[in-house]
């Protein structure tokens, strides 16, 4: 009788931790699939970003020999660089 108790709860902790495996297991493909898109989405960011500063460098280098285009660069409050 003692052994079948004991059958049964390591039977049912086997199932618990069974279960538990699969959970995490789902959550991790879940959270890996996340991870991908939010990676694309971070890199378009970025290289989104690294295109703004290219532009906005060569504003500023065309500010140097253009003087109108100051007027048009203070509201982002970027002045070309006194040397």
């Amino acid at each position: 009788m003692k052994s079948d108790m004991t059958n049964t709860i390591l039977t049912l902790v086997l199932a618990v931790l069974v279960l538990a495996g699969v959970l995490l297991t789902l959550q991790t493909i879940l959270r890996t699939r996340e991870f991908g898109s939010m990676s694309a989405q971070v890199n378009f960011a970025r290289n989104s970003l690294l295109q703004e500063q290219a532009l906005f460098n060569d504003c500023l280098q065309y500010s140097k020999t253009h003087p109108d285009m100051n007027r048009v660069l203070q509201p982002f409050e970027a002045k070309p660089v006194a040397r």
